[in-house]
């Protein structure tokens, strides 16, 4: 098999194997669907939960490593809460 589908979203960020996006620049991290049905499938359950959304399915040639040969997103990926909160320095306690 030389070839997958994974799915990408508005900003050319990734779907990856830990259910989170990712930019892409890490191949090994994005998930990828041996077939196109499963990658829509699995869109349409993400864009259920999230209706600003706008994904894509795309197919990827694989790597001699067996990794998507995909193009890293130029976007940062927005924070989490809960990192954003431990980036901030503490306050002193006075």
């Amino acid at each position: 098999m030389t070839e997958v589908f994974v799915i990408r979203n508005q900003l050319g960020h990734y779907w990856g194997k830990g259910k989170a996006w990712v930019d892409g620049s890490q191949p090994r991290h994005v998930q990828r669907a041996r077939h196109r049905d499963e990658a829509v499938n699995t869109l349409f359950e993400l864009s259920s939960k999230d209706f600003e959304l706008r994904g894509e399915v795309i197919a990827a040639e694989l790597s001699k490593r067996g990794e998507p040969i995909i193009e890293p997103s130029q976007i940062p990926l927005p924070m989490e809460p809960e990192d954003a909160a431990s980036e901030e320095p503490a306050e002193p306690v006075a």
